[in-house]
This record gives C-alpha cells, structure tokens and sequence, in this order.
C-alpha cells in the first residue's frame, strides 16, 4: 500500500512543535533550582546567626552566674560590685568585667545593688549588639543574696 502525503505532513507538524520543549524544560528546572538554592544559603545564613546569639546569651549567663558566686563568698563588700552603665569598674569589678568582655566584645555591663531587708537584689544586666549591628542585644539576671 502506498504512503499518503497527507499523512506524512499530519506528523511533520507536530515533531516541530516539540522542538525546543526539552531544552526550555531544562532551563525551568534551572530556575527552580536556583530559587531553591538562594533560599537554602539564605536560611542557613539566619540560623548562624542564631547560633552566635545563643552562644553569647549562653556567655552573659555563666558571667553573671560567676559574679553572683563571687559576691556569695564576699558579702560584707557586696555593694563594693556595683557598675552603672559607662562606668569604669573599680578594684573588686574590673578583672570579672575584662573577662566578660573578653568573651562578649563590646559588653555593656551594668550592676545594680540594692539593700533590702536582711538580704542584697542584684540586677546585673549584659548588652551587647551583633558583628553585623542591627538589633541590641539585652540579658539581664536578677538574683537575691543574704547578709
């Protein structure tokens, strides 16, 4: 039997249409892809900076867990460890405040003392602002000791 030409031309057409699609297929998943991966290093960059806040809340925490023992074991000088903000520390403060800034650069430090009935209210507050700057950073722990 014969070939028709109408037949064969009813297949040329539609092998033509098909070029291309899996070259723009290609560059659609590229696309995605791309997207996919800006989002990843993106979400990635904002969890390291979670971490480096964690870690230097961690760091403000164990500071003042370290003054808070010192001033225990020196309760007759107890309001000798109080630091207003911008202050330079005395004798009694300054090696704690050289290392806390040691481990959190750029530490603002503020110690409040204050006597009440038989017992000292410590209120020692650590802030400290990001490599990158943006938002200030704030800790505050507040702790009771006795005469």
């Amino acid at each position: 039997m014969p070939r028709r030409a109408g037949s064969q031309r009813g297949l040329a057409p539609r092998s033509a249409a098909q070029r291309g699609v899996a070259l723009l297929e290609a560059m659609l998943a590229t696309v995605i892809l791309g997207i996919g991966l800006l989002g990843t290093v993106g979400l990635q960059a904002r969890a390291y900076s979670a971490l480096s806040d964690a870690s230097m809340r961690a760091e403000a925490t164990m500071a003042v867990e370290k003054l808070l023992g010192v001033m225990s074991n020196d309760v007759a000088n107890i309001p000798n460890y109080a630091l207003v903000d911008g202050a330079t520390p005395n004798a009694t403060l300054a090696p704690w405040v050289a290392e806390t800034r040691g481990y959190i650069p750029g530490a603002r430090i503020v110690v409040a003392v204050t006597p009440e009935l038989r017992r000292f209210r410590v209120d020692a507050t650590i802030r400290w602002t990001r490599k990158a700057g943006g938002v200030e950073n704030r800790h505050q722990i507040t702790s009771y000791l006795s005469n």
